[in-house]
C-alpha cells in the first residue's frame, strides 16, 4: 500500500460499492490505511473513521436492489488510526440466510476520507442456495 494510491471520497459522507465474484454471506469486513510511518505528512487524517456496511443481492438507484427489496444494513464500526494499519471488523448482523453480490461501505464523519484496502470475509452460498434466492 503506498501513500495516495487509494480511493479518495470527498465531503462528510462517502461510499464505495464493490461488487463480488460471487454471492456469498458475509460475515466481516478488514479495512486498510497506510500508517503514519509511510504518510509524507507523519498524519492519518484521512483514514476513514465511522463506516456503515451495506449489501444488496444487485444494486440500483435509490438503495433498492432488483427484487425490489432495500439495502440490507449488516453493521457499523470505528476505524481507530492509533491502531494498526489493518483493522478487521466482524458484522454483528452477519451472517444473513441470503446470500449477497455487492456491499457498500459508507463512510461517515470526514470532510475526506481515502480507503486504501478492503477485504471481505464471507462463507460461499451453496450453488442450490444461490438459485432458490433466485428464484
Amino acid at each position: 500500500v503506498s501513500p495516495g494510491n487509494c480511493r479518495p471520497l470527498q465531503g462528510h459522507q462517502g461510499q464505495v460499492v464493490i461488487r463480488l465474484p460471487a454471492r456469498v454471506h458475509l460475515t466481516g469486513v478488514t479495512v486498510q490505511h497506510i500508517s503514519k510511518e509511510v504518510s509524507p505528512s507523519g498524519t492519518v487524517i484521512s483514514a476513514p473513521r465511522d463506516v456503515a456496511v451495506f449489501v444488496s443481492v444487485c444494486w440500483a438507484l435509490l438503495g433498492v436492489d432488483a427484487d425490489g427489496e432495500e439495502e440490507t444494513l449488516l453493521g457499523t464500526f470505528m476505524y481507530n488510526v492509533a491502531k494498526e494499519a489493518i483493522q478487521t471488523f466482524p458484522l454483528k448482523n452477519a451472517p444473513l440466510p441470503r446470500a449477497f453480490s455487492y456491499i457498500k461501505l459508507l463512510v461517515k464523519s470526514n470532510a475526506y476520507a481515502c480507503i486504501y484496502r478492503v477485504q471481505v470475509h464471507r462463507k460461499m452460498a451453496s450453488k442450490k442456495a444461490s438459485s432458490e434466492t433466485r428464484g
